[in-house]
Formats: C-alpha cells, structure tokens, sequence
C-alpha cells in the first residue's frame, strides 16, 4: 500500500540532441506532395500534365536543338537534313540583319542603332532604379533628342531646335506665373512654345544648318526603318508618353469642371471604342488631308501619335481604378494637411494610386508593345514583314515556323522582362509584412 500512495518524479538532466525532421515534411518531396500529389484527383491532374508535357517536348525539343545552322538555302538545309524532321535555323543565321534592322537599313549606319539602344538602356536606368543618381534625369530628359538624331540623321541642330522650344515654353511660364495664376501662364507659355517650333525656329535652325552644320549624319527616312529597330522606336515612344497623357486623362476624368470631364470621357470612350488597326489606317491615309497642304508628318511620328492616344485612353482607365480604390481618408488626410490640389496628388494621391496601378500598367504596356507588329498592315517593314519578305525569297520560299519562333521568342523576352520588372517593383513597393 505503501508503494502505491509514493509519486515518484524524474527530471531529465540533459537535453536531447535535436533531430532532423521526417523527410516527407521538408524539401521538394513535402512541395511534391503538397502541390502536385494533395489528393487523388490532384494526382490525376499532375500526371496527365507530365505526360502532355513530355508529349510536346518529345517533338519539339528534338526539332529545335537537332536543327541546321549553317546553310545558304532552304534547299541546302533540307540535304543535310536528309529526311530527319528538324529546325532551319540557317534562315536566322542568314538574315537576322533583315529580323533586327529592317530591308532597307544602310548597314554601313547599323552602329546608329547600336548607340541609341545602349544610350536607351542608360537613360531609362534612372526612372527604373530610384538608387541611381537624381542627376542622371538630365540624360533621360535629353536622350529623345538624341535619339531623333541618331537614327533619322541629319544635322544635330534640329533636335536641339525642337528642344529649344521646351526651354523656352518654361522660361516663359516661369515669368508669366509671377504675374498671373498657374492655368493662364500655362497657356501662355504653350502659345511661346507653338510660336517657336512653328515660325521662329524653322528659320533659325535653317539658317544654322546653311552656315555650319553640328555633327551631320547620313539622313535616313522612314520608309528606311524596319525590323526589331522600328518595333523599339514605336513601343518605347508610345510607353513614355501614353503613362503621362493617362495620368492627365484619369485626373480630369474625376474632375468638379464639367466641361474637363466631359472632354477626357469623350476622348477616353472614343479611342477605346475604334480598334487600333483603325487608328493606324487613319494615321497613314487620312490624317495629312486634314492638315494643311504645306504641313506633312512623317509616317512613323504619325503612328507613333495614334499608338500614344490609343494606349493613353486604356491607362487612363487603369489609373482611374487605382486612384478608385484609394480609401477616402487619404484625400482627407492631404486636406487636414492644408495641402493644394497638385500637392496633394504629386505627395499623396498619386504615388499610392500608381503602386495599385502596377500590374494593369505593365499589362498595358506589354499590350502596346506587341501590338506594333499592327504596322505591318499600313506598309511599315517591322519584323513580320521581315518574315514576309524572306519567305518571297526563292532562297528560302516554303519555310515559316523558324522565322516566327524566333520573332515570337524575340516578343517574349521584352515582355517578359517587362514583367518581372513589375513584380519586382510590388515587391520593393510592399508596406505589408504577411
């Protein structure tokens, strides 16, 4: 009895070394097992998905990689291919320059592009990257100019004429506004900067370009452009102008002024309304009957002005959600904070509407971009046309899946890159921990 009315107690005296956990609960077999293979009917799924997969890959990788890249001919590819079903890929080693630069491209002026593709990299490295000096915003105010210059040629003094106007339009704002309110100096300083590119600068710059010609290259005109070359110029002009002209667009489409909202919904309806094949035929055939007959626009910067607007009312639409979504109390908080109404976007609103923005804004631009190849139809040589004028060769008449994985591969890593961009920046832009 005595034994049983005795608690006897034991405390460890060690610690136990720990133990590696069971390895169906770590590592790739715990991922397989919780994501692949959860249930019988996940099961099911994951390995139809092997075998459709392996399906593809089976043809398609033996087809890619066992592919012939030296040969002048489709002919030629074909006898060393010697029956076996596999890839040309001679077609791009023969004509990439054709892919990249277009039919026409003086090839003697290919480093033009060369320069203008590196000085595009340095110049967007600022906007992308916001660790990167402040003062590097110089180059990416100046590089359009450059930009201008290096690829259609000409004198240097053109661009700088164009330029010219900017600075004076400011400098004729900044004086006006110390004597009349922010929308009449505004206005006044447009007028300075029409005058400008319209009358005053035209002689100046031709009298410049008559006496002493600045750095003169070789003139290159439109119908010269093409390939990869034409695809960049039109995207990258149409994605740093329509994030702006979206931005104006959403602010005056919630603005109190009527006619202002009016106006930007009729504009933002209009232009999501009529396709952009539309728009481009416009900008080919008809916009130059509207115009004076002395006034004539270049092809390119016709189509590049109906791309910005096209793109421009979608962002509009993009942005005005993110500013939609912004809780109430933040456009409280700028006005306890006695703040105007450009201050209280440029500080508050905006930034935060932008970060909402970030996926349906890089969607928006990766739908630009690929709808370039749209100029196609309207007689701009991009990178199908391209594809189509190699196909008419009797070199290489009959081949079309090599040409077009490599433009489609082409597309992909540009927007591709664009997207991881974007989800980077969500990333960095994240205020919440979970």
């Amino acid at each position: 009895m005595s034994n049983q009315n005795s608690s006897i107690g034991f405390v460890r005296t060690e610690m136990l070394d720990q133990q590696p956990a069971p390895r169906g609960e770590v590592g790739v077999i715990k991922w397989v097992r919780e994501n692949l293979f959860s249930g019988w009917f996940n099961s099911i799924l994951t390995l139809v998905a092997i075998y459709v997969i392996y399906a593809a890959l089976s043809a398609f990788i033996p087809w890619t990689f066992g592919g012939v890249w030296n040969a002048s001919s489709l002919n030629e590819c074909r006898e060393i291919l010697d029956g076996v079903h596999a890839a040309c890929w001679a077609v791009i080693n023969e004509r990439w320059r054709q892919i990249f630069y277009g039919t026409f491209f003086p090839s003697s002026e290919y480093w033009r592009t060369h320069v203008a593709f590196v000085l595009l990299l340095v110049a967007i490295a600022p906007v992308l990257f916001d660790k990167l000096p402040r003062k590097m915003f110089i180059f990416t105010a100046i590089y359009p100019f450059l930009m201008v210059w290096l690829i259609w040629g000409g004198s240097l003094w053109g661009p700088l004429g164009v330029a010219a106007g900017f600075v004076v339009a400011y400098l004729v704002a900044t004086v006006a506004g110390r004597s009349m309110g922010t929308g009449l100096a505004t206005l006044v300083a447009l007028v300075a900067g029409l005058l400008w590119w319209f009358l005053v600068g035209p002689l100046v710059i031709g009298g410049l370009d008559t006496v002493a010609p600045l750095f003169p290259l070789q003139e290159i005109e439109s119908r010269e452009l093409g390939g990869f070359v034409i695809s960049m110029i039109i995207g990258v002009s149409g994605i740093a102008l329509s994030l702006p002209i979206g931005i104006v667009l959403a602010l005056g489409r919630q603005s109190d002024l009527p006619l202002l909202k009016m106006i930007c919904v009729g504009f933002i309806e209009f232009f999501r309304g009529v396709p952009l094949i539309t728009l481009l035929f416009t900008a080919s055939l008809l916009l130059n009957y509207f115009l004076p007959p002395q006034v004539t626009f270049d092809l390119t910067v016709r189509v590049i002005v109906m791309v910005t607007i096209f793109s421009s009312a979608y962002m509009a639409e993009v942005i005005r959600g993110g500013l939609a979504a912004l809780p109430k109390g933040q456009y409280e908080a700028a006005d306890a904070l006695g703040l105007d109404y450009w201050q209280a976007q440029r500080l508050i609103i905006m930034p935060q509407a932008l970060k909402i923005s970030i996926p349906g804004i890089v969607n928006t631009f990766i739908g630009l971009f690929k709808d370039t190849t749209l100029v196609f139809f309207i007689g701009i040589f991009d990178m199908l046309a391209a594809a189509q004028s190699i196909r008419a060769n009797s070199e290489w008449n009959g081949i079309t899946w090599e040409l077009y994985v490599f433009i489609g591969l082409i597309f992909w890593v540009c927007c591709f890159s664009m997207s991881q961009y974007s989800q980077w920046l969500e990333r960095k832009l994240r205020t919440d921990h979970h």
